[in-house]
């Protein structure tokens, strides 16, 4: 512990871990809008066509 009066040490510069944000290098650009457009977007498609199939498969199991 450093006294109440005493100055902050100075921050070193280090790279960036495996959980940091590295520094924006360049700006975003179309490919990345799809990539994230499609990891947020097939996983709603992915669940409810599982949703549709099981009620599919529910209701052809009580004919």
């Amino acid at each position: 512990m450093r006294p109440a009066g005493g100055v902050a040490p100075k921050q070193t510069q280090q790279p960036a871990g495996p959980f940091d944000v590295p520094p924006q290098s360049s700006k975003s650009t179309v490919g990345d809008a799809l990539v994230t457009g499609l990891l947020v977007i097939y996983p709603t498609f992915a669940a409810v066509a599982a949703i549709i199939a099981g009620l599919f498969l529910t209701s052809a199991g009580s004919l």
